[in-house]
């Protein structure tokens, strides 16, 4: 019986030892594995920043099919980043994958670029006219009175803001007016809002 034994357990050893520093080299390896998953270190943080899904226009209402969010590393974030984009309008255009920031909004941002300057709303009569403009455009706003009283320059040099994609609407005149933003000095806002109501407001391209 032993040697029966002894005859079974002698091909057994063999193999293992003929086989002993692969299975030193498998176990090693092993416990490497084990020790870098235990100090591995961590996912890094992140932030879900809104960004657009695609190339966006200026005047957009954003919509939730407009924006995806995407990670970025915290120290990576754009200042100014808004919060609450649902419904609000684009004043200028945006690039896929480009964050949403205040700036690119419709608001008291957009005059951030320009010191010393109000964002004014003005209704153009004429809803052509405001395709003729860009954001970044400066231009002359001059008030015309519809009974024949006359012209005159309200303010001059005043750079559009923004450009709300908003559906023309048929004034007093018969025309399609289109609401366009302006920046304006805080002297001129009185003037071109007395003008907006009273007068037809339009637009000269400065020499």
């Amino acid at each position: 019986m032993r040697e029966r034994l002894t005859s079974i357990i002698r091909p057994v050893r063999r193999a293992v030892l003929a086989r002993r520093r692969l299975l030193a080299a498998a176990l090693t390896a092993v416990a490497v594995l084990a020790g870098l998953q235990a100090v591995a270190a961590p996912a890094p943080p992140h932030v879900s920043v809104p960004v657009a899904a695609r190339d966006l226009p200026a005047g957009t209402v954003l919509a939730p099919g407009d924006l995806t969010t995407v990670a970025f590393a915290p120290e990576s974030v754009p200042a100014g980043l808004a919060d609450d984009t649902a419904g609000r309008t684009l004043a200028a255009p945006l690039r896929a994958g480009e964050p949403v920031t205040d700036v690119r909004l419709v608001g008291p941002a957009l005059t951030e670029g320009y010191p010393g300057l109000a964002a004014v709303p003005v209704r153009l009569p004429d809803a052509a006219m405001a395709g003729l403009l860009s954001v970044g455009d400066r231009i002359d706003l001059v008030s015309a009175d519809p009974q024949g009283g006359g012209a005159e320059v309200v303010a001059t040099d005043v750079p559009v803001l923004a450009i709300p994609d908003a559906e023309p609407e048929v004034g007093a005149s018969g025309l399609t007016g289109r609401l366009v933003v302006v920046g304006a000095a805080p002297t001129e806002v009185a003037a071109i809002a007395d003008a907006s109501v009273r007068t037809f407001v339009t637009i000269a391209f400065g020499g």
